[in-house]
């Protein structure tokens, strides 16, 4: 087992050292392949009476609706589309973390959720702020960065600029060490007293991992608001 706990593959590509964490990309597209196939399971055979799958569906959509039009008042239903993938990915990536997938042995490291690895939690944050940005620039131009730099001084311009991409950051960081934390406490009451100590800790385990996908699905709806809000 590596030092990180990964299991770790290296290789070069055109002169290049690259690394990856196999177990965590093996358990991320489990996690997104659970997502597509509910999707594509929740979205056939649609009906005026909804079935059980369509009514889950259904109430997951206007819970999405609902807080995009309480944090955004216009022209919001075209942020559904990331901010439903990113709830669903993070609820079924935290969930999986309580899985009994370790029982599968690897060649080291351990089947765990995904987003207790922080390079995956740190992409999600660049495509949140390439997305928060990009909505900006659509809606204001070059007002966007007019709003978010202030020119009185270098100092400040400097500042602003480390707030604009330390506020997604730090979304990345929130959500791997609550995973990552909850999966240690899980393993050591495992190693203290392996049937009954666990058992409220990894049912605690499970109202984080909504608690957590939930904040992270806020936050990113509250910087789109900012980009996109009008200026009063």
């Amino acid at each position: 087992m590596s030092e990180t706990g990964h299991w770790i593959y290296n290789t070069t590509f055109a002169g290049h050292s690259l690394t990856f964490n196999l177990d965590t990309i093996f358990t991320m597209w489990f996690a997104m392949g659970v997502v597509l196939v509910f999707a594509f399971i929740a979205t056939r055979k649609l009906s005026i009476i909804p079935g059980k799958m369509q009514a889950i569906s259904e109430s997951l959509m206007h819970f999405f609706w609902n807080t995009l039009d309480t944090m955004i008042p216009s022209d919001n239903r075209r942020h559904i589309p990331l901010v439903a993938s990113l709830f669903l990915f993070i609820l079924t990536a935290n969930l999986m973390g309580q899985l009994p997938l370790r029982i599968i042995h690897l060649k080291s490291g351990e089947l765990a959720s995904p987003t207790n690895d922080l390079n995956l939690t740190a992409a999600m944050a660049v495509i949140v702020l390439i997305y928060y940005v990009g909505m900006g620039i659509r809606k204001k131009g070059l007002k966007f960065f007019l709003h978010e730099f202030s020119f009185t001084g270098i100092i400040m311009m400097l500042v602003e600029f480390l707030e604009m991409i330390t506020r997604p950051l730090s979304l990345a960081i929130r959500l791997f060490a609550n995973i990552f934390a909850g999966e240690i406490l899980v393993t050591v009451a495992l190693g203290v007293f392996a049937y009954f100590l666990p058992l409220p800790i990894m049912i605690f385990e499970l109202l984080v991992a909504f608690i957590q996908a939930t904040v992270f699905m806020m936050l990113t709806i509250a910087y789109v608001s900012s980009a996109t809000g009008d200026e009063h």
